[in-house]
């Protein structure tokens, strides 16, 4: 069945590297996909870009718009951003409802964004904290309530880019092999990180690998892995 797949990241280039490929594998199957961003990155995720002389904020987030919605349009998914302001991104009680309204409105099945913990970049954890508490309040524990709700859907947390230090341990990998040209195309649009490009590249065979292991499908070449927060339902074990 197509699903419906949401991505809300703390910056806007985070779903290139840790989703893209499981976006693009969702839209080719017929679901539709949208990518939020909280911020541009403008300030903490944007080197490349302040080497230029005399750059400016407001120029900053201009280009990023430009790669993340140009990298969504590989993926096929749409791209908006809802310009928070990053290091440090705060999320107070409008933003929250900015957020879960953000969810109610497109009502995913599927809603990835990031781990609890970082050691290293102080607005994951923050961007974690807001999805997870704005996913509670547009499903409405699944109950009718007084305001409108959506089905609640599954939530699971991107790779970041140690996982080791961020409470992550994969329990799903997707095969993104038919996607990779895709995703590969995505993550050349993110010039103001390029130095990332080939570090996510190799983390794609190396999931690829895990994949192919924990599956004994011989063709899976490229993966991503991701870990699921709520029980799955099913009507048996498989």
């Amino acid at each position: 069945m197509p699903k419906r797949v949401q991505v809300i990241g703390a910056h806007s280039a985070d779903f290139v590297w840790r989703a893209g490929g499981a976006v693009a594998k969702a839209v080719a199957l017929g679901g539709e996909a949208e990518v939020i961003a909280l911020s541009y990155g403008e300030r903490g995720e944007s080197g490349e870009l302040w080497k230029a002389p005399d750059q400016t904020v407001e120029n900053v987030k201009r280009l990023r718009h430009a790669e993340a919605a140009a990298a969504a349009e590989h993926l096929g998914a749409s791209f908006r951003c809802l310009d928070f302001g990053d290091y440090p991104l705060q999320i107070d009680g409008d933003r929250l409802l900015e957020i879960a309204e953000a969810i109610r409105a497109f009502g995913p099945d599927v809603l990835i964004t990031h781990t609890d913990t970082d050691p290293f970049n102080p607005d994951h954890p923050v961007a974690y904290a807001a999805v997870d508490r704005a996913r509670s309040l547009a499903a409405g524990a699944g109950v009718p309530s007084a305001f409108g709700t959506v089905k609640p859907p599954q939530l699971f947390l991107f790779e970041p880019h140690q996982p080791e230090l961020c409470n992550f341990t994969p329990t799903v990998h997707v095969d993104i092999t038919s996607v990779w040209d895709q995703k590969v195309a995505a993550m050349g649009e993110m010039q103001a990180q390029r130095y990332l490009q080939a570090y996510y590249a190799q983390r794609g065979e190396q999931r690829g690998n895990h994949a192919r292991r924990a599956s004994g499908r011989s063709e899976v070449r490229y993966g991503e892995s991701f870990m699921r927060v709520l029980p799955q339902v099913v009507e048996e074990l498989s």
